[in-house]
């Protein structure tokens, strides 16, 4: 009903920045909120940063200062601008989503999530 496509992801040398977009599609839905995750190997998958559809964004104490999440809610669109990458940011980010379904046989809220996107910082 909702997909999640991601895209933007990359090599990049620590330093340099790299933005990631996720654009969710679908009908019958509305946003509660759009996110991004990361899962390094080995490591659980974490929030990376969240955004609502009020605008109001959260992130990882890690990332803090360096990401900015925000969207365009007319193209149910969020981004996560990535700057001053480490090579502690390499993982597989995933977008997020949180939605309110309207349908008649599909009601209340849902999460969905993007097939990932790798990410990897490396000199």
């Amino acid at each position: 009903q909702v997909q999640l496509v991601e895209s933007g992801g990359g090599l990049a040398v620590p330093g340099e920045p790299l933005r990631l977009s996720c654009a969710a599609s679908g009908s019958s839905f509305s946003i509660n909120a759009m996110g991004w995750y990361r899962q390094a190997p080995g490591k659980q998958r974490e929030l990376v940063a969240a955004i609502t559809s009020g605008g109001s964004p959260t992130y990882a104490d890690s990332v803090k200062g360096r990401f900015t999440i925000n969207r365009d809610a007319a193209k149910n669109t969020v981004y996560l601008q990535m700057n001053s990458l480490k090579p502690e940011d390499t993982a597989v980010y995933y977008c997020n989503a949180e939605v309110t379904m309207q349908t008649i046989i599909k009601r209340g809220t849902y999460l969905y999530w993007g097939q990932g996107t790798q990410v990897t910082v490396s000199s």
